[in-house]
C-alpha cells in the first residue's frame, strides 16, 4: 500500500513578519517536502490543533492583549482538503493571556486552550462550520512551585483529553502539577476531578503531556529539570500514578537545557522528548509496564527543538528547531526507534507541526 501524501502545517512565532503558518506537501512515500505557501496577517500563531474531521485547523495566537483585554486569541482556519489552503473563519478570545497550546475533543465540538501567561484554561465551543464560538468555560489557576523565576504563579502550558474524552489533563509548569478535570462533552464545561491533580517533582515544571496509544500509561516531559515522568492511568477514575521519572539528557551532561514536547511513535513502542539547549530528541523503548529505557540522543541539526511530530506514517519525523529557522526532516527506524537526519529547510522561528492526509475529509 502507498503511503499517504499528507499537509503539513508548521505554526510559527512571526516576530513581526506577515507569515504565520506555513504549508507544505509531503510525500511519505518519497520523503519529500513542497513548499505550498503561509497564511498573512495572524500574530504568533505558535501551536496548532487539527479537528477530528481533518476539515478544520485551530492556532493560538501566543499575544498578552486582544480586543483591548488581557488575553490572547484561538483562530479557526478551514482546510481546503485539495490543496491545503487555509481560510481563516474567525478569531475568540482564548480569556486569558499568551495561550500557547490547544486541543480539540474527540467529538469536534470544543477546543480546550492553555494560556501560559495568566495560568488558566478556557473551553471554546465549535459552530457546525468549523467556526469558534465564546469561551463556553473557564478555569483560572493558583499557587506557585520553588522555583521564584519560572514558578512565581500558575502557568499551564498544555492541556489533553484521554482517549475516552472524560478527562482533561493540563500540565501546570508553575504549580508542578498535571490538572485533572472531568469533561462535560454535552455543555463545554470542565469540574476538578477527585483527585484533582498528579504531583511532579518540585521545580521540574511539566510541559508538554500525551497517553500511549493502548490509553493504560501517560508521560510528562519536565521543561525545567529535563525529565519525563511515566504515569500508570486509571481510565475510569481519571487518576494517575507515577511509576517513574528519567532524565532526557545524556549521563554527565551540564549545560543549560529546557525540555519541551514528547510524542508516542504509532505502534506505541517508542517515545520522543525535546531538549532545547542539547539540540537533541531523546529516544526511549516503552517496557509492556509503561517504564522508559534510554536509547539515546539524536541531534536534530538544529538551535532550539521547540515541538516536533511524526507523520501519520510513523516513519518520519519532523522538528522545529525555533533558534535556526529550520525545520529537520528525519527518517524513523521503526525497529530501533533510531533517528537518521533526511533533510532541511527553512522555516522563521517554527513551533509546531501537524499533519493531515492529503485530499482527506
Amino acid at each position: 500500500m502507498a503511503s499517504p501524501t499528507c499537509y503539513a502545517f508548521v505554526g510559527t512565532y512571526t516576530n513581526g513578519r506577515r507569515e504565520g503558518i506555513f504549508v507544505f506537501r509531503f510525500d511519505a512515500e518519497r520523503g519529500t517536502a513542497q513548499s505550498l505557501g503561509a497564511t498573512e496577517g495572524l500574530s504568533n500563531p505558535s501551536f496548532l490543533a487539527i479537528h477530528p474531521s481533518r476539515r478544520f485547523l485551530y492556532a493560538v495566537s501566543e499575544v498578552g492583549d486582544f480586543g483591548g483585554k488581557p488575553a490572547g486569541a484561538v483562530s479557526a482556519f478551514a482546510i481546503e482538503a485539495q490543496t491545503g489552503t487555509l481560510r481563516m473563519l474567525n478569531q475568540q478570545s482564548s480569556v486569558g493571556s499568551g495561550p500557547c497550546h490547544l486541543s480539540v475533543d474527540a467529538t469536534g465540538r470544543w477546543v480546550l486552550v492553555a494560556n501560559y501567561g495568566s495560568g488558566s484554561v478556557a473551553v471554546l465551543p465549535i459552530n457546525a462550520d468549523g467556526s469558534l464560538a465564546e469561551a463556553s468555560d473557564f478555569v483560572q489557576h493558583h499557587g506557585a512551585s520553588v522555583n521564584p523565576q519560572r514558578q512565581e504563579g500558575p502557568h499551564a502550558h498544555s492541556v489533553i483529553l484521554d482517549p475516552a474524552n472524560r478527562f482533561a489533563f493540563v500540565a501546570d509548569l508553575g504549580l508542578d502539577r498535571v490538572m485533572i478535570y472531568r469533561f462535560d462533552a454535552e455543555r463545554g464545561k470542565l469540574t476538578p476531578n477527585e483527585p484533582a491533580f498528579a504531583p511532579v517533582k518540585p521545580g521540574a515544571g511539566p510541559r508538554h503531556f500525551t497517553f500511549h496509544p493502548g490509553g493504560r500509561f501517560a508521560y510528562v516531559i519536565n521543561e525545567l529539570d529535563n525529565t519525563v515522568t511515566a504515569f500508570a492511568y486509571d481510565a475510569e477514575c481519571g487518576a494517575l500514578r507515577a511509576l517513574q521519572t528519567i532524565s532526557t539528557l545524556p549521563e554527565g551532561y551540564a549545560q543549560t537545557s529546557y525540555g519541551a514536547d514528547v510524542h508516542i511513535a504509532p505502534a506505541g513502542r517508542f517515545l520522543y522528548g525535546s531538549n532545547r539547549g542539547h539540540d537533541s530528541i531523546a529516544i526511549f523503548a516503552i517496557a509492556d509496564d509503561g517504564r522508559l529505557s534510554p536509547r539515546g540522543q539524536a541531534p536534530t541539526h538544529g538551535r532550539w527543538p521547540r515541538n516536533f511530530a511524526l507523520d501519520p506514517t510513523g516513519r518520519f519525523m519532523w522538528i522545529a528547531n525555533q533558534e535556526s529557522n529550520a525545520v529537520t526532516l528525519c527518517t524513523v527506524d521503526e525497529a530501533t526507534g533510531q533517528l537518521s537526519t533526511r533533510d532541511q529547510f527553512h522555516v522563521p522561528k517554527p513551533v509546531c507541526v501537524k499533519f493531515v492526509v492529503a485530499g482527506g475529509g
